[in-house]
């Protein structure tokens, strides 16, 4: 028995084996969306990025991924972004002081929200 065979089963599908699956009973999400999102992210920065260009940053969980901060958003705010980028800060040992000491600095992850011209978030 080869793994990689030189012939290929062909499997054709007729009307009475479609399977037919009822989305209205389907859920979206499995978890809480209200847990993605920390919190927004709050400096000069990120206030410049939201009045000029329609950007909204927040703190996310770690393990959160683009998709389910879309929905958080969707689902919190009430608008729908157009594009969702992720940065992730590694946690890291910095140099502090005049005696060469080691502080542990925390990681952590944001997302950069883009939203259409007309929608806002109030975050203040």
């Amino acid at each position: 028995m080869a793994l990689f065979g030189k012939k290929k089963e062909t499997k054709t599908k007729s009307d009475k084996d479609v399977v037919k699956v009822d989305v209205s009973k389907a859920h979206a999400t499995d978890f809480d969306l209200t847990a993605v999102i920390v919190g927004p992210r709050l400096s000069e920065k990120t206030v410049g990025l939201g009045e000029s260009n329609n950007v909204y940053t927040f703190l996310v969980r770690r393990d959160a991924t683009k998709y389910q901060v879309r929905d958080a958003v969707k689902s919190l705010y009430n608008v729908t972004p157009v594009k969702v980028n992720i940065v992730n800060k590694k946690p890291a040992e910095r140099m502090v002081g005049s005696r060469n000491r080691t502080k542990h600095v925390q990681g952590e992850k944001k997302a950069y929200v883009y939203l259409k011209k007309g929608d806002t978030i109030n975050l203040v």
